[in-house]
This record gives C-alpha cells, sequence and structure tokens, in this order.
C-alpha cells in the first residue's frame, strides 16, 4: 500500500493495481523503440521496410546490436553537456518573477522563477549565432541524433536512479512515498516536486530540456537541409515555423504548465522524467526529421493554409488554458465570453481531513467539453505533420501517439476528479457532459 503521504498520487492509476508488468513492459521497450525510431530517418531516410527486410534477414536482435550507436560517444555528450548547462544555469540567472505552483496533498506550495519564455529565446538564439559565427555544425543536432538518443538513453537511466534514492533517503518535500515495489518506484517515482541542488527536476527534464530541445532540434534540422540540398523546402519550412510557434505558446504558458496534470499528479520517476529526455527528442521532432531527407514542395496558398490554421489552433489551445487560468486565480471574478463565469463549487476532503471547495468552470470553452484544449492541441500537431503529405505514414506517428497519449490523460483525470468530488463531479458532467469532443466523447 502507498504511504499516507502518496493517497493521492495519480501516477499509480497508470496501472491499477500497481503490478509490476506494465513498467517493465515500457522500460524494456520504450528505450529500444526511440533508438529504432531515430535510426530510421537518419539512416533510412524515413524508410521503414529497408530495416525490416534487415531484421527478416538477420534477425531482430542481431539487427539492434549492429545499428545500436554507442552511448559513450564523446561528441554527443558534449553536445548533451553544454546544453543541459547552458539550461541549468538560464534557470537561475535569467531574471523574472516568482511564481508558484498549486498547494500540493502535502500541504507544500513550490517555487518557481517565471522565465522560461525568455530562456527559450536566448537558447534559440544562441544557437542560431553559434551556427552561423561557426562554432558549430547547425545541423549538429541531425548528424549526431542517433548517439544523442543513445546517450540520453543512460543519462535518463541514472538520472531516475539518483531520483528514487534521493526520494528514499532525503527528500525534499513531505509529498513522497514508497509502495514497498523498487520496479514500480522507479518507474513512477517517488517524490512529487524533487529538487537537486536547489533546481526543481520536473522544471529541468520537462521543459528546459525535452521542450528546448524540440525547438532548438528542429531548427538544426532545417539547417542540416540547407547544408545537403543548398536550399530549405517550404515543407519544412512550414512545419519548423509552426512547432517553432507550439514551443514558444508553451514557454510563454510555463506557468500554467506548472499547474497541469504532468506536474500535479504524476510523480519524477522513468515514466515522466525518460519521456521527457528520450522520447520528446526522438518522436516529437520526428515528423520535421523525416523532411530532411524528404523535401517535399506544397507552393505558398498549401503552405500558408496549414500555418495560419496551425497557428488558429495554437491560440485557441491557448485561450482555454488562459481562461481557466484567470478564472482559477481570480476565484472566479472576471469576464469569460463577454459575461460573469458559469461554475459549480465542488467540495472535497483533503488527506488531512480538511474540507475545501473548488471552482469548476462550465463556459467559455470549458463549457464545450471537459477538455475540449485537447482537439486544437492534436489538429496543431497534424497541421506541421501534414507537409509531408501522403509520402509516408511515418511522419503522422507523433500525433497518432499524442491522440492517443491526450485521451488516456482525459480518462485519468476524470478518473481522478470523480473520486475527489463525487456528486459534486456528477452534477458538472450534467452541464458539460462530453469529455473531449462536443456530441461525440
Amino acid at each position: 500500500m502507498w504511504s499516507n503521504k502518496t493517497k493521492a498520487d495519480a501516477s499509480s492509476g497508470l496501472f491499477p493495481g500497481r503490478t509490476i508488468f506494465g513498467p517493465l513492459l515500457l522500460m524494456a521497450t520504450t528505450p529500444i523503440t526511440a533508438v529504432l525510431f531515430v535510426h530510421v530517418f537518419c539512416a533510412e531516410g524515413g524508410a521503414v521496410m529497408p530495416l525490416v527486410d534487415r531484421m527478416a534477414a538477420d534477425g531482430f536482435w542481431t539487427t539492434l546490436m549492429e545499428i545500436w550507436p554507442t552511448p559513450f560517444n564523446a561528441q554527443a555528450w558534449k553536445i548533451i553537456g553544454i546544453f543541459m548547462a547552458v539550461q541549468l544555469a538560464f534557470i537561475k540567472l535569467v531574471p523574472g518573477p516568482t511564481v508558484y505552483g498549486p498547494i500540493t496533498p502535502g500541504g507544500n506550495r513550490p517555487e518557481y522563477t517565471s522565465n522560461g519564455f525568455k530562456c527559450y529565446v536566448l537558447s534559440l538564439v544562441l544557437y542560431v549565432a553559434g551556427a552561423y559565427f561557426g562554432l558549430f555544425e547547425g545541423g549538429i543536432a541531425y548528424s549526431h541524433m542517433p548517439h544523442i538518443i543513445s546517450a540520453l538513453n543512460v543519462f535518463s537511466l541514472l538520472l531516475c536512479g539518483v531520483i528514487y534514492i534521493k526520494g528514499m533517503t532525503f527528500p525534499s518535500s513531505t509529498d513522497c512515498g514508497s509502495t514497498g515495489n523498487i520496479i514500480f518506484d522507479y518507474f513512477a517515482g517517488v517524490e512529487l516536486y524533487p529538487r537537486i541542488f536547489g533546481w526543481d527536476v520536473k522544471l529541468f527534464t520537462n521543459c528546459r530540456c525535452g521542450m528546448m530541445y524540440w525547438g532548438i532540434a528542429i531548427v538544426s534540422y532545417a539547417w542540416k537541409q540547407y547544408e545537403i540540398l543548398g536550399y530549405v523546402s517550404d515543407s519544412m519550412l512550414t512545419s519548423v515555423a509552426l512547432q517553432l510557434v507550439y514551443v514558444g505558446k508553451f514557454f510563454w504558458w510555463e506557468d500554467g504548465y506548472m499547474r497541469s496534470i504532468d506536474i500535479m499528479h504524476d510523480r519524477a520517476g522513468y515514466y515522466l522524467c525518460w519521456g521527457c529526455l528520450v522520447w520528446v527528442p526522438s518522436v516529437y521532432t520526428s515528423q520535421t526529421l523525416y523532411l530532411v531527407a524528404n523535401p517535399i514542395e506544397l507552393g505558398t496558398p498549401l503552405a500558408l493554409g496549414l500555418f495560419f490554421t496551425g497557428c488558429m489552433m495554437v491560440y485557441i489551445n491557448y485561450w482555454a488554458d488562459e481562461q481557466r487560468m484567470e478564472f482559477r486565480s481570480t476565484e472566479g471574478k472576471c469576464i469569460i465570453w463577454g459575461k460573469k463565469p458559469e461554475y459549480i463549487t465542488a467540495s472535497y476532503t483533503t488527506e488531512k481531513g480538511e474540507k475545501k471547495q473548488s471552482l469548476l468552470l462550465t463556459c467559455g470553452w470549458w463549457g464545450v467539453s471537459r477538455h475540449f484544449h485537447y482537439i486544437p492541441e492534436i489538429l496543431a500537431a497534424l497541421c506541421w505533420s501534414l507537409p509531408a503529405l501522403a509520402s509516408s505514414c511515418v511522419p503522422y506517428f507523433y500525433v497518432t501517439f499524442l491522440t492517443i497519449l491526450l485521451c488516456d490523460r482525459a480518462f485519468r483525470d476524470d478518473a481522478r476528479c470523480r473520486a475527489k468530488y463525487g456528486k459534486d463531479w456528477d452534477k458538472y458532467c450534467e452541464r458539460v457532459p462530453k469529455l473531449i469532443v462536443p456530441g461525440i466523447l
């Protein structure tokens, strides 16, 4: 059983009954998947069948061992080390107002410096300037991507081990606890908000490594296409520009992300940290990886149509999140779509037995469906994948994965809220009956 400190932990909901089969399966297969994924794009130009044929002829494990990049490549570790050192320095040195996360089940309130967007702009400027002035190859991320992912696999596994040991021996706060199962604890995490030497682990892995690398990597991929072809295709420009807008939105809204389900409920373990350090760089950037070796000409009308449609989706996604943040921060004393907000007052009991209330918004975008904001996020991802047109199904893996991920997250959140608010959640669902898609789901 979880200790009293961990009753409300949401990551345990990932695998009902906390069986170790799911975590073991994922920890065994996801690093392999990430390496194979990058190999297909960087070595096969996005073609899957050459790898499939090779595995059929030589065997899966033989092929895997032959193509697996050494994780001890000096250049890869140099890239990772410099990138992470810069991001760690930016977290502490770039000025910004102090903001606070939500109060945790243990009664703690995490503190952050709100400087994410400034760090994002600075990181992009430093990267472009360094490449332009010849300090490093502009396409360096693409050129060394296989070794980078292999090295990040090792780094992530070690970091998760450090986080586990730290959480079991000297946790950063009272929001911690163990199931007594080392495998599940390593996978799902022990601490909700671990800090190492003053740096918040979740902020570092999720935002300043995973998301920041996303923005820099796609610029590097476009640069690599220019180095190879002497030009950048309009499909690459469209996809990269739209993703830069999306990642920029993320950092503009970083304070809100630190109040999202990933941060508020999921503990820092393999599931969260490895995902941000390895899965995000390898899968989230994959459609742009594909375009490096597959330049597709869209034509100006289609390129602009995809870009502006995608930007609209990013804005609607931000608008929905911003509505909820303003509603929460003002405790309902705001205007939504030109009128006073409609909401339900839901009661709940904390782990300490305290009676509290939450305001559940039932108007604006949050009156359309309980997780309407996932729809524009998925459509935005589709817009930056569509520049590949019908050339291959591989560039559409990310948007497919994202759809599954967000649907799972919506159902998890719904189950958590139902357990927390009880009958008041039933009242909320009567007001907003659909989970994601209005009139359908």
